[in-house]
């Protein structure tokens, strides 16, 4: 049994075939998968998604929000929009939000990207949102480890969640590992884990708490190997749980078995689902 806590369902890619996909996901021991939102269409997109697709054999979830490159785009009705999603009985995150410093120096990007200074706004106005709301964070960090870590970290002082959130495809390196698990954070990993040359991604693998690790695929990006390139999908899970496994000398099950009760816990995914 197995939670998929990050991918993008919504998105035109599985526009044509995402019965089979859950099928397939499903064939696989996904039981359960989180849908975030990256701006408010988004949002709106996998709510009705994860109503639409409300029981198993792979049960679908939302979270609501505005990424970091799309920030400059969360005005106050923006918010209020937000924040009435959190109602909705699939919404049990605020996310992806965070900080991107990747995107605003691309100049050839052709599209409009916040600026990093729009991005802290938007961040810290979303984190306020999810502790009004007690919900748990999707946090998205690009080139951004320090200003995001001391973001998140004033939020937990000034609000003490009950349920902090998720470093999504965690790329913070073993230096910050030890902070990103003190200040409450869970550790998102995705199929960068299974090439063989992401030495220091199999380093956080191997040294991030059980039970602060969680799976995801960031479908359809981030594809594992040996299907690098091609969509992603949640089938493509186990690859993931397979090589965490091997690279920590235990069995694929304890991964998944602990990174589901992780979701369980962090999300609030009932029980029933597996």
């Amino acid at each position: 049994m197995i939670i998929d806590t990050h991918v993008h369902l919504q998105m035109a890619a599985y526009s044509t075939d995402l019965t089979a996909v859950l099928e397939r996901a499903a064939n696989a021991g996904i039981r359960a998968c989180i849908i975030p939102g990256t701006t408010l269409d988004d949002s709106l997109a996998a709510a009705n998604l994860a109503e639409q697709y409300n029981t198993g054999p792979c049960t679908l979830y939302a979270a609501v929000g505005i990424h970091p490159t799309s920030a400059h785009q969360l005005t106050p009705a923006v918010l209020k929009r937000l924040e009435e999603l959190t109602h909705h009985p699939r919404v049990l995150a605020i996310g992806e939000i965070g900080l991107d410093y990747y995107w605003p120096n691309i100049e050839e990007r052709g599209w409009q990207c916040a600026t990093p200074e729009q991005q802290q706004r938007a961040f810290k106005e979303q984190l306020d949102l999810a502790a009004r709301s007690n919900l748990p964070v999707i946090v998205h960090d690009r080139d951004a480890h320090t200003d995001t870590l001391n973001i998140l970290k004033d939020w937990v002082s000034r609000y003490q969640p009950q349920r902090t959130g998720t470093l999504h495809a965690y790329a913070g390196g073993i230096e910050l590992l030890d902070q990103v698990i003190e200040a409450g954070f869970y550790i998102g990993i995705d199929g960068p884990v299974t090439f063989k040359k992401a030495k220091e991604l199999h380093a956080v693998a191997q040294a991030v708490p059980l039970d602060r690790l969680l799976l995801e695929t960031d479908g359809p990006y981030l594809t594992p190997h040996p299907y690098r390139g091609k969509r992603n999908e949640m089938a493509y899970l186990t690859l993931i749980a397979e090589r965490i496994a091997d690279l920590r000398g235990i069995s694929t099950v304890e991964v998944t078995q602990a990174t589901s009760r992780n979701a369980q816990r962090l999300f609030g995914i009932e029980d029933t689902v597996l």
